[in-house]
């Protein structure tokens, strides 16, 4: 057993490496005395792991010293959706939003899942209801529904399938039917039409059911849900990036409108949008999605200039920092439970995505 003084000189020593690494990667981005107080944070949450029996699932969103100090893994949606299938951690601290947490929750119910912050929630996932989702059904009987990976467990429950931007189009074409209903989010199922070459209909909420018939040249329904964060970038700005900067190679998220994805050089996922810069001859890359993001892939391709929106960051992925996620571990705070039924539901919809290749 080692006396207190022996861990404390073990964990500085930790501190210092941690800082060291922080700083060879983000030296351009973040401030040095930050780099040192986060250090001294991830060296906490990688000890409080090993005791613990824990590990750090961190989205491509995270802040630039969350992610290259405390997970395990970091990925889209999808790739930490499979991680967290795999994993025989005790604990699972999920550096991410609720609905990600709560999806890590369903394919893990015997373990206890935290999430770093109380309230980091997705203005896509609260701009549908599962009443929403029932009342579709009616009005379409019959047509399988598909949700967003964006969207939380009582939505999930509703649903045939999940997807995420990676997979949206291969999961609706999966689908047997005349027409699927892809839901929340509208400028996804606008370009997940325009991909797979389906005519597309936005109902208006609360309108009359019983009018789809088997046969009718409907093939996608969709519902007008908005990320606050994709919704912002314009047309305008790839326009104006261009202007200054003629070689930059412009990636859109799937998640933006579709008059913004057709005028960029490649649409994605956030996985394949760092795949991208990656294998890029490019030197110049313009990232409309949460700018965050860019801060993260420019760290590990120093090679390459990431330009920056950085006025468009999301409220909620950015409530999780290195600190709080130290505290989760501390605390075991803020876990997160879900329904035996709709996890039961829910779970179907899930596994039925993730076979899905």
């Amino acid at each position: 057993m080692a006396f207190p003084f022996e861990r404390d000189i073990s964990r500085e020593t930790c501190a210092k490496v941690m800082y060291a690494k922080l700083k060879a990667k983000l030296a351009d981005t973040v401030p040095d005395f930050e780099l040192k107080m986060k250090a001294e944070a991830a060296a906490c949450v990688n000890e409080l792991k090993k005791n613990k029996n824990a590990i750090v699932l961190g989205h491509n969103y995270m802040e630039p010293a969350l992610f290259h100090s405390v997970p395990d893994f970091t990925g889209d949606s999808l790739e930490l959706c499979r991680a967290a299938a795999e994993t025989d951690a005790d604990i699972i601290v999920f550096c991410g939003v609720r609905f990600m947490a709560e999806t890590a929750k369903i394919l893990n119910p015997d373990k206890t899942v935290l999430l770093p912050s109380e309230k980091a929630g997705c203005s896509l996932a609260e701009s549908i209801t599962p009443d929403d989702v029932r009342s579709l059904k009616e009005r379409f009987p019959g047509v399988p529904v598909v949700a967003y990976i964006n969207t939380y467990a009582d939505l999930k429950a509703e649903a045939d399938a999940c997807c995420t931007s990676a997979n949206a189009a291969r999961v609706v074409e999966a689908l047997d039917g005349d027409a699927v209903i892809l839901i929340p989010d509208g400028f996804l199922t606008r370009n997940v039409a325009k991909e797979t070459g389906r005519t597309v209909l936005f109902p208006k909420p609360g309108g009359n059911g019983g009018y789809w018939m088997a046969g009718d040249d409907l093939q996608l329904i969709g519902w007008e849900g908005r990320c606050e964060v994709h919704e912002k970038f314009q047309v305008q700005d790839i326009e104006n990036a261009r202007a200054q900067f003629p070689d930059v190679k412009v990636l859109a998220h799937p998640e933006c409108s579709p008059e913004v994805v057709e005028a960029s050089d490649f649409s994605g996922s956030t996985s394949a949008m760092i795949r991208y810069v990656e294998e890029s001859d490019a030197t110049r890359h313009l990232l409309l999605t949460e700018c965050t993001m860019g801060d993260n892939v420019a760290a590990v391709n120093p090679d390459k200039e990431m330009l920056r929106l950085c006025s468009v960051r999301c409220p909620h992925m950015n409530q999780i920092t290195v600190e709080n996620t130290r505290t989760a571990l501390m605390k075991n705070q803020f876990v997160i439970e879900v329904d035996e039924d709709i996890a039961r539901r829910a779970r179907k919809a899930i596994d039925r995505m993730m076979a899905i290749q």
